[in-house]
């Protein structure tokens, strides 16, 4: 999809971080952008500067681990715009903290983390994922024209010793999003999974609980809907670049978008090889190089 001029993008957690970064991006790009996130009032003021801006574009509260949320979303899409070609099901979040990792559920072992926290990052980063491609795929491929981007992480492609429960919803978004793509090949819609490592948001800081459950403790800020790399802080990338990252790779027709090349060729290439040559994954301690960005 090379031209963007006039087209649809509709963006999930999109408020804040990479999402806002992608619906920025999108709408300079001449796109109409439709923003979907949780946190309201993030939300309102997303869309309230793009407008500033001169954007045309509007925004739907949406829970993606409801289904029924993520149809409406589509549809409030198409009654808006009448056509949506770029899908960006980019919603997700971690269980984090300004508390620390112990308080939080970080730096708990797997067996140690309770089953709210395993249901709630998998509702929105794993389900999250699949309600989109359920309900938008048809969409691009009815109107046989369309590019869809997933969300997913360089910990989707790597393990380590903590992140655990988030890794193993990036690992399956990116195993959905590679069966996709072949089930999709030769159709005139694309698709590219996300795979950024550290990027610049709020993701260690403030909180808000998981919705729908008063008073949990599970803590994660609007920045979290769209964390991908692990919990990232001000060092890593700025969002801005990740979405530069997500454009070229749609007008390309891109599958993966690796944001990172240098950890991430040095780490993926370490996994394989260990695995190749059947080693016990301790022996992965030393695959992930420190953040240098």
């Amino acid at each position: 999809m090379r031209e963007l001029e006039g087209r649809v993008a509709v963006v999930t957690g999109a408020a804040s971080g990479i999402g806002r970064a992608i619906a920025e991006r999108s709408a300079a790009e001449g796109m109409r952008v439709v923003l979907a996130d949780l946190e309201e009032p993030a939300l309102d003021l997303a869309v309230h500067e793009l407008r500033e801006q001169g954007r045309d574009v509007i925004g739907v509260v949406t829970d993606v681990s409801d289904p029924a949320a993520v149809e409406r979303l589509r549809d409030e899409a198409l009654e808006a715009f009448g056509a949506i070609h770029l899908v960006c099901n980019n919603a997700g979040v971690t269980v984090n903290s300004d508390r620390g990792p112990a308080e939080a559920g970080l730096g708990l072992r797997l067996w140690e983390q309770s089953h709210d926290a395993f249901s709630w990052l998998f509702d929105v980063n794993l389900w999250g994922v699949v309600h989109g491609i359920r309900t938008f795929v048809p969409v691009l491929i009815e109107q046989e024209e369309g590019h869809l981007v997933n969300t997913g992480s360089d910990l989707g492609l790597v393990t380590r010793e903590h992140y655990g429960i988030y890794a193993a919803t990036k690992h399956a978004v990116v195993a959905l999003t590679e069966t996709l793509a072949r089930q999709l090949a030769g159709s005139s819609v694309g698709v590219s999974v996300l795979c950024p490592g550290p990027v610049a948001t709020r993701i260690r800081m403030a909180a808000s609980p998981r919705p729908g459950r008063e008073g949990e403790a599970l803590r994660s800020p609007p920045a979290a809907r769209d964390a991908a790399g692990g919990p990232a802080t001000k060092e890593g990338m700025d969002p801005a670049d990740v979405a530069a990252h997500v454009v070229a790779a749609v007008r390309d027709k891109r599958f993966y978008i690796l944001t990172h090349p240098d950890r991430a060729d040095h780490a993926i290439r370490a996994r394989m090889e260990g695995i190749l040559a059947r080693r016990h994954p301790v022996t992965a301690a030393g695959w992930w190089p420190r953040l240098s960005t």
